[in-house]
């Protein structure tokens, strides 16, 4: 069974090689990973098999930096660092700051991801 990683030889539209200007949060996550990968808490085999993991249907839905987050909040729940009752408090922190700020304006397909 191929997982959702294994897209060798399946039919899909063109590649977009454009780059695009990394929003601050996906700067965070890259900045965050290269700090946990140095402090060795979690390698990289850990985190690609982690995002393997997801499924086809959440790794469809979720962009590349999306997913390392998914990843890494496994992996700290797995490894005992975070409970997830932690990330979902400090997760409605966040959401309650940008909503008071206005900044919380989530697309359709942004506001069916997090459901």
């Amino acid at each position: 069974m191929r997982g959702p990683n294994d897209v060798g030889g399946l039919e899909d539209g063109p590649v977009d090689p454009s780059t695009h200007e990394l929003a601050f949060w996906e700067k965070q996550i890259d900045g965050l990973r290269g700090v946990i990968g140095a402090k060795r808490i979690v390698i990289s085999h850990e985190n690609r098999r982690t995002i393997e993991q997801l499924g086809h249907d959440v790794y469809e839905r979720l962009s590349y930096y999306e997913r390392w987050t998914a990843s890494l909040q496994r992996q700290m729940v797995d490894k005992g660092i975070l409970t997830q009752d932690e990330i979902d408090a400090r997760v409605a922190l966040v959401r309650a700051r940008l909503a008071a700020t206005g900044e919380l304006e989530l697309s359709p397909e942004e506001e069916a991801k997090c459901r």
